[in-house]
């Protein structure tokens, strides 16, 4: 396995790149503190935008990783906890970009002391802002006992994973419930939170299996067809489970025929989101076809490409289901609601209002969002390199027999 100072050029320029992205988000940053969330295309009808697209998809990213580790350690399941350390760092890589999404969110740097002297425990916001800091220290506790060489380690590991697997289920359900407990809005809906959870999964699962093929490829962690094969099933099931709940969705949200609910499921289905909502339902379909033969899932690249796929699926679930509630906002008629677009402030008189809201990321926050990315493949590909090697030493019979797995498979 490679360290890091044997790190391929190939690797090398994906790091540097991605420091330059996060330099050039960095400044986008810089101008956003100076000029506040109006250089962004949100506005009064549209008050969330690209960065909490990506951070309720981020957070669902992050749950493939600890929950298979957890999983892996609490019911003993082999397979599992020969994983669990690329696991655990694309959880935390992700989890830790998602709440670098919130923090520029919030527009200006001074306003982060206030989600520390002024919460409002009535919040949901608060409740995710507190599971999510103890879903990141789970993380944390987890990665130090994978590479601790003390005896006791496993049993700690152990622990810790008990109190790690409900905490992921949580983090997901009171992410879910900043949108669920919205009487104002078409996200109003019991079974919000087991769709979070359930497209988390699917979503997590699948960036892990890509993470370990990309491990693979360069040399730093191998692990054998069929490992993935066997995560492949559990995608599978999870893909099934995420198309039955959006299904129950739309039948119980659609069936009393209300007006606005209505309004709101035609942008869905043939309005201003439904390219979205479209490409998730095919791209599901498709990975689930590609991973429901045994066959086809002892193919590694129709793996790869399955979890690829449900990836985008996700995001494009994340940006129908975030959108589509914004368009019509509850004053029906005009004059509407003052835009506060940034076009609005340029204008004059009736220009000002709108029945229906509009979004469009614009350049600077596309490149803020993109440097978050970057700092969590960064973190990824930099904890990976420092940890295998500190794994492979704590846990020399599992790294032997991945090691011996890999090599028959050649």
């Amino acid at each position: 396995m490679r360290s890091f100072k044997e790190t391929s050029k190939g690797v090398k320029a994906i790091l540097c790149a991605l420091v330059v992205l996060m330099v050039i988000g960095f400044g986008c940053w810089i101008a956003q503190q100076v000029y506040g969330l109006g250089i962004t295309g949100m506005s009064n009808g549209t008050s969330w935008g690209l960065y909490i697209c990506l951070f309720l998809l981020f957070v669902g990213l992050s749950a493939g990783g600890l929950i298979v580790a957890a999983a892996g350690s609490v019911f003993h399941v082999e397979d599992y906890e020969k994983v669990a350390l690329p696991a655990v760092v694309t959880s935390i890589s992700c989890i830790l970009a998602a709440g670098a999404l919130v923090l520029v969110d919030l527009g200006g740097a001074y306003r982060i002391w206030r989600m520390f002297t002024g919460p409002n425990f009535m919040s949901p916001l608060v409740w995710d802002m507190s599971v999510i800091s103890l879903y990141i220290a789970m993380n944390v506790i987890e990665l130090a006992f994978l590479v601790s060489k003390k005896p006791d380690a496993r049993r700690k590991q152990w622990i810790a994973s008990c109190v790690a697997l409900p905490v992921a289920f949580l983090v997901h359900s009171v992410t879910a419930w900043i949108l669920g407990l919205q009487i104002g809005r078409d996200w109003y809906s019991s079974i919000m939170a087991p769709l979070f959870v359930v497209s988390a999964m699917d979503s997590g699962l699948a960036l892990l299996l890509l993470g370990l093929f990309a491990l693979k490829k360069n040399g730093i962690f191998k692990t054998p067809r069929r490992i993935v094969s066997k995560l492949a099933v559990l995608l599978a099931t999870t893909i099934a489970l995420d198309a039955y709940f959006v299904g129950c969705e739309l039948l119980s949200s659609a069936f009393p025929q209300e007006e606005h609910v209505l309004m709101t499921l035609h942008e869905m289905l043939a309005g201003a989101t439904a390219p979205a909502f479209w490409i998730e339902v095919v791209c599901l379909l498709v990975a689930f076809v590609m991973l429901a033969s045994r066959k086809r899932r002892a193919n590694m690249r129709i793996v790869g490409c399955a979890s690829a796929l449900v990836v985008l699926s996700v995001l494009c679930k994340r940006i129908w289901l975030l959108f589509t509630s914004f368009i019509h906002p509850n004053i029906a008629y005009g004059p509407g609601i003052s835009s506060g677009s940034l076009s609005a402030r340029q204008s004059a008189g009736d220009a000002i209002w709108a029945t229906a809201s509009t979004y469009m990321p614009t350049i600077p926050e596309i490149f803020v969002a993109l440097a978050v990315v970057s700092f969590g493949g960064f973190l990824f590909i930099v904890l990976t390199h420092v940890l295998v090697p500190k794994w492979r030493e704590a846990h020399p019979a599992a790294a032997a027999s991945l090691d011996g797995e890999v090599a028959a498979e050649a």
